[in-house]
């Protein structure tokens, strides 16, 4: 699905990534861990289109996406959710939603302004469809309510079902469950699982190592820009290197 070949990304004299390599399987849950500093939320960033490599190259399925922005990235059906919750607090709930599908409209602006037909056949589409997302991630509920008014744990998910009303392949998370507690993330787990189950790949860059080892098929490990170790959970528990780089050297 997804294929990281060779990336190095340098910012002035520092070497952020150094010759990553990554392969994601259809249908697969990824976890790519490693201390602070290690350049996880960087290759995000490459793979995504918000920062340009200094060399490799990004392919998803067999089309090389490495110089295409996010805005075109989103139509192919690869979507990430941040570290830092980005929604719109004046908007509701299900407004934010509505807004992750702004990629499936054809409605022009003389359309929306002047409320043609079609425009509002699609608008109560994107509703319906927005609904369905809410529902998939237990808002349905909250659709009324004002996104700044939320919960940590509730912006997290708002966040997630607007990335998901894009229809993506697949999903990358940055840090989803950072801010959450215990019950939240048993939540987010099944979350997981769901979106899993419903065909779409995730890759997912987490500190929370019980929650990792627990979903995770593969996972990757980086440590000062490089690629240290990549297996099955129990594989990388294991790995002394990966070990040295969290406990250091006995």
């Amino acid at each position: 699905m997804l294929r990281v070949d060779n990336i190095t990304k340098v910012f002035g004299g520092l070497t952020a990534l150094d010759d990553v390599s990554v392969g994601v399987k259809a249908g697969s849950i990824t976890g790519i861990i490693g201390p602070n500093g290690a350049g996880k939320t960087t290759l995000f960033n490459v793979i995504t289109g918000l920062y340009t490599q200094t060399s490799g190259t990004v392919h998803l399925e067999e089309k090389n996406i490495s110089l295409l922005p996010p805005e075109y990235l989103a139509e192919l059906g690869l979507v990430r959710t941040f570290q830092n919750v980005e929604l719109f607090g004046k908007m509701t709930v299900l407004e934010n939603v509505m807004v992750g599908l702004h990629t499936k409209s054809s409605s022009g602006f003389l359309g929306c302004a002047f409320k043609f037909p079609g425009q509002i056949k699609e608008e109560k589409l994107i509703r319906e469809k927005s609904m369905n997302w809410l529902e998939f991630t237990n808002l349905a509920g909250l659709a009324d309510m004002r996104a700044d008014s939320l919960p940590f744990g509730k912006s997290r998910l708002l966040e997630i079902s607007r990335a998901l009303a894009i229809e993506p392949r697949i999903i990358l998370m940055d840090e989803p469950a950072a801010g959450l507690n215990s019950h939240e993330t048993r939540e987010l787990a099944f979350l997981i699982r769901r979106i899993r189950k419903a065909g779409i790949t995730v890759v997912l860059v987490e500190h929370d190592m019980e929650l990792v080892m627990d979903i995770c098929e593969t996972i990757v490990v980086l440590n000062l820009g490089k690629k240290l170790a990549e297996g099955t959970p129990r594989e990388v528990q294991e790995d002394p290197a990966v070990i040295s780089a969290y406990l250091g050297e006995s």
